[in-house]
């Protein structure tokens, strides 16, 4: 039997994934997860919709409602998965959430999961939308 902790060999497991993907990814993994969201491409809102949203089922609720209870839920678990929730933020934009339903999705969050998790998920997300209005006047 090995002495090595299971959750200790789950995570070496998922650090060789990383290095087999790409070493980059693998050395940010290993220093830090900050800034790890900038290795991952925004999909554009029509691939969102076909594999996210009504594509998938008509019936369905769309990506952006999909992705707004998405935030509500990380927010709610203490706003802890920071790269998880500047994707989600990101994504959700690009789905057509303004920045109005991206602060009132996080406000309402706040409610259930307390003002520390809504302040944090609120600054994470005014980082994505400052991020987003400096590629838009990089643009002009």
């Amino acid at each position: 039997m090995s002495d090595q902790n299971p959750f200790d060999a789950w995570m070496k497991a998922g650090q060789d994934w990383a290095k087999g993907v790409s070493p980059e990814f693998a050395e940010v993994m290993a220093a830090s997860m900050k800034g790890v969201e900038e290795m991952f491409p925004t999909m554009s809102k029509d691939m969102m919709e076909k594999f996210m949203g009504k594509g998938a089922n008509p019936d369905a609720l769309d990506a952006k409602t999909k992705l707004l209870l998405t935030l509500q839920g990380l927010t709610i678990q203490g706003a802890l998965a920071e790269p998880q929730i500047k994707l989600t933020v990101r994504h959700a934009n690009e789905a057509g959430a303004t920045q109005q339903e991206v602060t009132e999705t996080i406000a309402m969050a706040g409610m259930f999961g307390g003002a520390p998790a809504m302040t944090k998920a609120m600054e994470l997300a005014q980082e994505v939308f400052d991020k987003n209005a400096a590629k838009k006047d990089d643009a002009t």
